[in-house]
């Protein structure tokens, strides 16, 4: 590992400052990709075992607790980062503050969680599952750590502890299906799941940076906290809920089963995905340098950035739309055949999130983002409305094609109806038609 890191440095003569952000780059890529194909596999071993019924028990349960997980977050993890960046010298207090804070939004949460579940009557096992995995909530507190490391530009040490966790879930997982256990066991590994990632943010900070019983609570950074985290809570909350809604609307208006189909598909989007947003964010930095030194040069190169990004992403949607029958057949097995034409529709999710990814870049690059919260609102109301309208009458295909309408409502749509971002919104309608010729001129975007 150290040589193919030392071959990346050299080969990119890097040095400085510019070499800590390549390792840093390098260990958050490593780490994503380790986490995301550990989960697949883990996936598929699970659903297999389980069967579409309790895998979508499982996935319902997860859903559920996700759609209010921002709120315990409350948008603090970008106010976090820029604030230990920007104030090192105060990083006990930042640190001890915003633990307090989001201690304090994981219990109104929990219990929010438990009062939705009291007005929405659901059965009791259900119930007690989604308690139960609530408790994440409270493990998720630790994320401020690994905030911390990512102000400092130091992500070896969180993702050595993440990857160490998907080592152990998947063991402990495999040892519950040998153990031929119940769906119930594999919810609290899930949950376990974050307790072993919390813990590993805890040891590293215990081992690099000092104990945490130094941290101060600062009851005057309070106010300025959640002054500066509450435009990202409404956001946040509004892609949460257009992201995750369709999987627990679905096991209330159809049946569980129908919810493991639909997950069923998202475990290979999510490997898919990531590849267009690193794209994006390989190719950010280049643009901001660009805009700095020519800005005419910059409406050009936004321009390429945009084609890139999008028709990569309709290739690799292509693709994995023609392949889906095989995917699922060869992976989670016949049982789960109902997937395929979900996953054929939700292949070009890949699409709508590069036109939301890329424009989204573009936005904080403009300094022109606190109309964002508008696109997100619009893409979460199209979600809502439309899946209501159309799961009783479609089932989960009508919710997949749900998903696509939502991301080009709030990722092209939204943009046209927000009149700083129609310069931005008219350059996506041009790439969507034209930007296939730029993909054949990669090296451009380096001149």
């Amino acid at each position: 590992m150290k040589s193919l890191k030392r071959k990346i440095v050299d080969k990119l003569h890097l040095a400085g400052n510019k070499k800590k952000v390549a390792l840093n780059i390098f260990w958050a890529m490593l780490g994503k990709i380790v986490n995301m194909a550990g989960a697949l596999l883990v996936a598929i071993l699970v659903a297999r075992y389980l069967g579409p019924e309790n895998y979508g028990v499982m996935n319902y349960v997860i859903s559920y607790v996700a759609m209010f997980m921002v709120l315990s977050e409350f948008g603090m993890s970008s106010i976090e980062i820029r604030e230990l960046s920007s104030n090192p010298d105060k990083k006990e207090s930042i640190l001890g503050t915003c633990f307090v804070i989001r201690l304090i939004f994981s219990v109104i949460t929990y219990i929010l969680i438990a009062i939705t579940l009291w007005f929405f009557k659901t059965d009791s096992f259900t119930t007690s599952m989604i308690l139960l995995y609530s408790l994440s909530l409270f493990a998720n507190t630790f994320q401020l750590i690994r905030n911390y490391f990512t102000s400092i530009i130091k992500n070896e040490y969180v993702v050595k502890s993440e990857i160490s966790r998907t080592i152990i879930g998947a063991i402990i997982k495999i040892v519950l299906v040998c153990l031929n256990c119940s769906v119930e066991w594999f919810i609290f590994a899930s949950l376990l799941d974050t307790v072993l990632v919390a813990s590993g943010y805890f040891f590293s900070y215990r081992t690099i940076v000092g104990k945490i019983t130094c941290w101060k609570f600062e009851k005057d950074m309070v106010w300025y906290i959640i002054k500066e985290s509450f435009p990202l809570v409404l956001s946040g909350a509004a892609v949460v809920i257009y992201q995750r809604i369709d999987q627990v609307m679905i096991g209330n208006m159809i049946d569980k089963s129908s919810v493991a189909y639909f997950a069923t598909a998202g475990k290979f989007l999510d490997l898919v995905i990531f590849l267009p947003m690193v794209l994006t964010q390989t190719i950010t930095p280049l643009l901001v340098v660009v805009k700095e030194d020519d800005y005419e040069k910059y409406v050009q190169k936004k321009y390429q950035f945009l084609s890139v990004v999008l028709w990569i992403s309709i290739i690799l949607s292509v693709f994995l739309s023609i392949s889906s029958y095989w995917l699922i057949y060869y992976s989670y097995g016949e049982k789960y055949l109902s997937a395929v034409p979900v996953l054929q529709i939700m292949a070009f999710k890949t699409v709508g999130m590069a036109l939301s990814s890329s424009s989204g870049e573009l936005i904080i690059i403009e300094k022109i983002q606190k109309w964002a919260v508008i696109r997100n609102l619009i893409g979460c109301i199209v979600c809502v409305a439309l899946n209501y309208l159309l799961i009783p009458e479609y089932g989960i295909v009508g919710s997949a094609w749900v998903t696509i309408l939502t991301l080009f409502s709030s990722g092209l749509l939204g943009n046209f109806m927000i009149p700083r971002y129609r310069p931005i919104a008219r350059l996506q309608l041009k790439a969507l038609f034209l930007g296939w010729k730029e993909v054949i001129n990669l090296k451009k975007m380096r001149q």
